[in-house]
């Protein structure tokens, strides 16, 4: 199945992680991320560090465009100074859309480099689009109900909820929120980067399914952003229509 190749490569890549790695907190569109890290990669070879630590001033200038502070911020991001860090965080303090995230990718990959000096090993950089905190990635959950034309009930409400809570503590994870819909139920929650993601989720439907069925097999899970109702709709048909043409061609 191409859901289960999914999970799995997902779960290797987490799995083979060295001791030594940070994640991102903040929850950063992934389209600005690859723009990000694509750009400090162009960076590189034309070594602009210095240059741009001295006009860092310019990141405060009202005056200066939007193209001229990404390059500054990214970089000065690698340029191994304290002035630099303390550089960034401010701007990402006052920074607002945008530019904002631009800054906190540079600020963390500027602490990354402070670490890296001071403790003189190497670090792995985590980011996903929804973030997580210390060894916890961000993961947005959709459950789907066997009858799509309706709402769950209120005791079935509360007894995924429940289930689910219960099985994060087991995990060591921790529940953020919940929202009921016609046709599904998602959740925003974080788990340990060793979990068992998808076995996790599992466990939740087997027990719910326990007490009455009505939840599917199947589900939704993603660390890149908060899906909106129409684009878990839309992933649902597209998962449908994926299923009954394997089927037709069998």
């Amino acid at each position: 199945m191409e859901e289960d190749k999914f999970y799995n490569n997902i779960q290797k890549a987490l799995d083979d992680l060295p001791e030594n790695f940070s994640i991102l907190e903040e929850q950063i569109d992934v389209g600005i991320q690859m723009k990000y890290f694509e750009f400090a990669r162009l960076l590189k070879d034309r070594d602009i560090s210095e240059e741009c630590f001295e006009a860092r001033e310019e990141l405060f200038d009202k005056d200066v465009d939007e193209e001229r502070k990404k390059e500054i911020l990214t970089a000065i991001a690698v340029y191994d100074d304290v002035k630099a860090y303390r550089t960034l965080e401010k701007f990402v303090e006052e920074a607002e859309g945008d530019l904002k995230q631009w800054g906190t990718l540079a600020l963390q990959e500027s602490r990354m480099l402070m670490h890296s000096s001071l403790l003189d090993e190497q670090q792995v950089f985590i980011s996903t689009g929804l973030g997580g905190k210390g060894k916890k990635l961000r993961y947005f959950v959709v459950f789907l109900s066997v009858n799509e034309n309706e709402m769950l009930t209120e005791t079935q409400q509360k007894l995924l909820k429940d289930e689910l809570i219960f099985e994060l503590n087991k995990q060591e994870g921790v529940f953020e929120s919940m929202d009921f819909m016609e046709g599904f139920s998602s959740a925003l929650v974080m788990l340990p980067i060793t979990a068992e993601i998808k076995d996790t989720f599992q466990n939740v439907i087997n027990e719910c399914n326990q007490y009455g069925g009505f939840l599917r097999e199947d589900m939704v899970i993603t660390n890149v952003k908060i899906l909106s109702r129409s684009e878990i709709i839309q992933l649902i048909h597209q998962k449908e229509n994926r299923n009954n043409n394997e089927l037709e061609n069998e």
